[in-house]
Formats: structure tokens, sequence, C-alpha cells
């Protein structure tokens, strides 16, 4: 063991054993202090480097994924992680990946290469590309020295990812062992702001729709009409349907406007199917939907209880060899159905305005679109009436086909509705016909009828109505749901009466800036 004595000794310096240990402590505390400083030194020095990254958190919103990572290079810190992350929701993980420098030191060209090359006819091009010399061979040795040791030249990347849970602005620490990190020295850490905006639809109210208030009807309801198989035919088609208030209406606590009404005719198998929106702008909307829909339905079912001369006439139009006087024939049939139906439905809407005192036809204002149908051993005949927006459609996913009952039905201005209360509707017997349509289908999918709560959001634009593409997408959507918002689909199975309740499930889907009540009836 060699003393400070003996270090005195070899440089001829005479000292008594005091002066010796005297000068070893002075030593000691001297290099100490200069270690400590160094070490403080290197650890600000690293510490603003890392600051100078700018690290910064991407802003948030509660119950969406969040995605975003770091990457600290490898020369300043030898371990990374957050605190105060779990109770937010999201989670960090680390990972290494390789260096800019390691990267370039990977591309150049190593002995082992030109080796691995050996077998070229032009052995010089390898050498030149290698830029091998006799100073280079040196520095290959030294690259491939460092290409082994790859590992220890990654950088570190942090990635964060998670749903975040709370909304709000919040400080986490970035914590880092700097390059040079002593155990029993303190972390060094870094205080970066996130914050998380609220989930939109964690703002809206749900408050109830007072029972007190003149037509009241329920905020939601649902129906299933099951129709049992029959021994000649099989299975038949069944009816779901549902209809939920929408966010702007529960949000202030306001009635929803619109209505639906189904039916099945037992005796003739013929299906009778209506929805109807009520004007948002018209205070009595909500009655004036209900009326249309129970009238048309009502009324249909009168006419279409005992009809064996209708249903003869509709063979009849089925065989003709007259194409264009038997439809004349059949517009004049359906005439008769459909669009009493309809006037009668405007007649009694008007007169429930008249008999609540100080009301107008208007203050009911409301959009009404109806279907009958029924299985025929040739097909189905399909007749409908369209006044309104929203869509009505027959689907046929084996066909990949659709048919447009109808076109939305807007006014004289862009945005501006056509309502089944307006007098020019049922100006005469054309602006009646104009809104009827009938044909045979051999077979189809589904019939839907929906409100514009379910078509603006659904479709868009009035010119996706015109694409098949948009309506298989639409009734795949129906069945998948939005799994990223945990709402399932429906089972449009046969004889599924849960589809009622998991179609009004279904109807709470999100989408920014469609709030309006949502109503959709599907024959399938």
């Amino acid at each position: 063991m060699i003393t400070i004595t003996d270090i005195f000794e070899k440089f001829g310096i005479t000292a008594s054993d005091v002066q010796a240990k005297d000068f070893e402590k002075w030593v000691i505390n001297f290099a100490w202090s200069k270690y400590n400083d160094d070490k403080m030194n290197q650890r600000v020095i690293i510490e603003n480097k890392v600051k100078s990254l700018g690290l910064r958190f991407p802003n948030g919103t509660v119950g969406k994924e969040y995605s975003t990572q770091f990457i600290i290079p490898n020369e300043l810190v030898d371990d990374v992680w957050i605190e105060g992350f779990e109770e937010l929701g999201l989670r960090a993980s680390l990972k290494d990946v390789e260096s800019k420098e390691n990267a370039l030191i990977k591309e150049s060209p190593t002995s082992e290469d030109c080796d691995a090359n050996a077998k070229m006819e032009n052995i010089e091009e390898c050498i030149t590309d290698s830029v091998v010399s006799q100073e280079n061979i040196i520095a290959d040795s030294e690259t491939k020295s460092l290409s082994e040791n790859a590992s220890q030249t990654k950088d570190l990347t942090l990635m964060i990812i998670g749903k975040p849970t709370t909304p709000g602005d919040f400080t986490v620490k970035l914590c880092y062992k700097h390059k040079g990190w002593i155990f029993g020295e303190p972390v060094s850490e870094v205080k970066i702001p996130i914050a998380f905006n609220p989930d939109p639809r964690s703002l809206w109210k749900n408050i109830p729709t007072s029972e007190n208030i003149s037509f009241y009807k329920p905020d939601y309801i649902s129906e299933y009409v099951k129709v049992e198989a029959s021994e000649t035919s099989g299975p038949r088609k069944d009816i779901v349907a549902a209809s939920q208030r929408g966010r702007s209406h529960a949000q202030e606590g306001k009635p929803r406007d619109d209505h639906f009404k189904l039916h099945h005719c037992e005796n003739s198998d013929w299906y009778i199917i209506a929805v109807a929106d009520g004007a948002g702008s018209a205070k009595f909307s909500r009655k004036g939907s209900e009326i249309a829909c129970d009238t048309v339905v009502d009324y249909c079912a009168a006419q279409l209880q005992n009809c064996i001369e209708f249903e003869d006439k509709i063979r009849a139009y089925k065989n003709s060899e007259n194409e264009e006087d038997a439809r004349k024939q059949m517009a004049n049939i359906i005439y008769s159905i459909i669009g009493n139906a309809a006037f009668k439905a405007h007649k009694n809407i008007k007169n429930a305005a008249a008999s609540n005192e100080g009301s107008q036809a208007k203050d009911f204002a409301t959009t009404l679109m109806f279907a009958i149908c029924k299985k025929f051993d040739f097909g189905w005949f399909i007749a409908s009436y369209w006044v309104g927006d929203g869509a009505m459609c027959i689907f046929n996913q084996e066909k990949k086909s659709y048919k447009l009952l109808g076109i939305p039905d807007e006014g004289e201005f862009s945005g501006q509705t056509r309502f089944l209360t307006m007098p020019e509707i049922f100006k005469d017997a054309q602006a009646v016909m104009d809104r009827l349509r009938f044909s045979i289908e051999e077979d189809f999918t589904a019939l839907m009828l929906m409100t514009d709560g379910i078509s603006d959001p659904m479709f868009e634009t009035e010119n996706n109505l015109n694409s098949y593409d948009k309506w298989e997408a639409f009734w795949n959507k129906l069945q998948t749901g939005f799994v990223d918002d945990g709402i399932y689909g429906v089972e449009l199975t046969d004889d599924n009466e849960e589809a009622q309740y998991q179609l009004l499930r279904w109807m709470d889907f999100w989408s920014p800036g469609n709030h309006d009540d949502r109503t959709i009836a599907i024959l399938y």
C-alpha cells in the first residue's frame, strides 16, 4: 500500500507524519469538492439540454384514444419514465430506437462487407467504395467495434398511450437518470403540462320532458312486430322501429317531435309502416306527427283488411302486356288508398288545430312517409307516399341494389323542408301523385324509413342517398354498431324481439352537429 509519505519521498519532499496526513486530508477534500462540482456541472448541462428538447404533450379528449411519443438522446440519459399518468388513464412504455449516429455507422461499409463482396469480378470497386486506405483500416476497425455495440448507442423512445379518463389541466413529471448517474444521487425531472378536453357527450344534459305539457309523449319508444312463419310460405318478415328524443331537445327538457306507427294485417298479410318528423319550430308538431302516423296507418289498415279486388288488380298489373296503361290504372288505385290516407292525415291535423284554441295548422307541422307492402307468389308489391326530408328506401344486399321511394322534399330555398300541413301539398291531384311510388320487387333485404335525425349523420348529403355503397355501409353499421363508443349493433334476425331495444341503444351514436330526434322503422 502506497502512502502519502511514500509519494513525498519519491519526489524528495520532507514532511512530518502530521503534515502528510493533513495534506492527504486536504487533497481528498479538494478533489472531492472538485469532483462534486464537476458532477453537478455535468448534471446541469444535461438537464439544460433535456429542457431544450422542448418536450410537450399534445392535448387529448376524454374517452378517445391518445398516443404520443418522446425521443430522448441516449447521450443524455440512461433511463427515463413518467410519474402521474396512471390516474389519468394513460400508460407509458420505453423502447430503444437506433440513434441517427448508429444508423449512419451501420450504413457505412466495413472490411467484412468487402470480404462478402470479394467474389465480385472488380474487387477494386469494393475497396474504393469503402475508402479503405492504410489510414482507414484503423478507422474501419473502430467502426466495427461501434457496430458490435450498437445497443449502447440507441436513443430512448417513451411511448404514451391510453384513453384519458379525467378532463382538465394537469402537470406530469418526466423523470430520468442523467448520463453518469450514480446510485444514491437524486434523479432529474421535467414538469410538463397536459390538458384533456371533456368528452363532448358528457356536456349534454338529459332533462326529462314534463308530463304536464300539452300532448305529452315519452322521450323514447321502441316496438317489434313479430310475424310468425306460415305453413305455406315459411318465415315472414318482421318490423322493428325505435324513436328517441334528440340531444338538442334533451338539453332543454323539450319533448320528442318524431313519431312512428307499425301494423301487420293478420287477415290479409299487408304490412303498413309510417314515420313522421314534427317540425322543431312548430310548438305542437309532436302531436302533428302522431296524428299523421295514426291516421294513415288506421286508414290503410281499414282499406286492406278485405281487399281481394285490389289484390286482383295488382296481379293484373303484374301480368299486363300493356305496361303503360296498366301502370296508369294502378297509379289511380294507389292514389285512392295512399293519396287519400295522406290527405285524411292533412285534414285531421287541421281539425286538431281548429279544436285547440289559438292554434293554426302550421303549429302542428310535420313530415310524413309511409308504405304498404305485401308478398305475393310473384314477389313483393310496395306502394308509398313521402313528403318532407329523411329517407325511405328498398335495399337489396344480395342484388347490390337500392330504390329510393321518393326524394328528400325541400322547398324553394336550401334547407327549407315541406310539411304535410302546407296547403300546396294537396293543391291538385298531380301534386299528390308526384309523391306516390309503387313497384314490384322479387324480394329485398329491408324496407327502411327514417327521419333526418338518422339520414343526415349517416349519409351526410342528399347525393349520397343515391349511392348503393352508402346504403350497404349503413346496413352494415346497423349490425356492427359503434364499438369505439361501446354501442353494439342490432341483430336483424328473424323473430328477434330484442332488436327493438338494440335499435334504441344503437340510435344513441355520436355525430358532431347532429342532435335531432332520431326515428327509424325497418321491415326485414
